[in-house]
């Protein structure tokens, strides 16, 4: 049963587009469906992280609204802090599923037990993944990868009941 997701940012929660005002302000925008999905997911019991390769106060902003505990920005070595999430959660690889679209997810997304991709991944990330999957980075990827977990865990009920 999985009881953990992670998460990349840039190309799976949004869609990976960089947007900057004259002032250097940054600019992202997220799916609601995966933000529904992902607090969801964390109000039936189960753990969500994020490991991000770079540093955003709009990420962090997003991270709490969702409820997500579990939030790492500027990480250069995803596998490493993975592994000591794991270990500190008391979970086995088993028990992980991920997602990511490009090449600083590759060796997080071969330790977990399920590993996903957006449609739009690079094609190295979606020739090592389990599923890849229909809908593109930002575009509701997060909530599908999440639909598919919920069906698996057999917990369509307990998602439903979140909010019925």
């Amino acid at each position: 049963m999985i009881k953990l997701i992670v998460l990349d940012v840039d190309g799976c929660l949004s869609d990976g587009k960089l947007i900057y005002s004259n002032d250097g302000v940054e600019s992202k925008s997220f799916n609601v469906k995966d933000g529904l999905a992902i607090s969801s997911w964390i109000k039936m019991g189960n753990h969500v992280a994020i490991i991000t390769g770079r540093k955003s106060n709009i990420v962090t902003r997003r991270a709490k609204e969702l409820g997500i505990k579990h939030l790492y920005q500027g990480v250069k070595d995803k596998q490493r802090v993975l592994r000591e999430l794991i270990e500190s959660l008391g979970l086995s690889f088993c028990e992980v599923a991920a997602i990511g679209d490009d090449l600083n997810d590759y060796h997080m997304l071969k330790l977990v037990k399920k590993s996903f991709a957006p449609s739009d991944g690079v094609k190295e990330i979606k020739g090592i993944v389990k599923i890849v999957l229909e809908k593109k980075g930002g575009d509701g990827v997060v909530r599908e990868m999440i639909d598919i977990l919920v069906d698996d865990n057999n917990q369509r009920e307990d998602f439903m009941r979140v909010w019925i």
